[in-house]
């Protein structure tokens, strides 16, 4: 899989969905079989769909679009 084709899957995840998603869910709803992202991938996601990972009190990531 390529880096664009990741970015399509996680935006159209993230875009469908009504709330902020754990990368389990975004990995469910898209479609991957990567247990964990791509850090430097993650990192590329944030400029360029502008994503935002937020950490809640209980330490669970959350994913969403600025």
């Amino acid at each position: 899989m390529t880096y664009e084709q990741f970015r399509a899957k996680v935006k159209a995840a993230l875009e469908s969905a009504d709330r902020s998603l754990t990368w389990t869910e975004v990995r469910t709803s898209a479609g991957l079989y990567q247990l964990f992202p791509n850090n430097k991938w993650v990192q590329r996601l944030e400029d360029d769909i502008r994503l935002v990972r937020e950490r809640d009190k209980r330490g669970i990531i959350h994913w969403k679009l600025e």
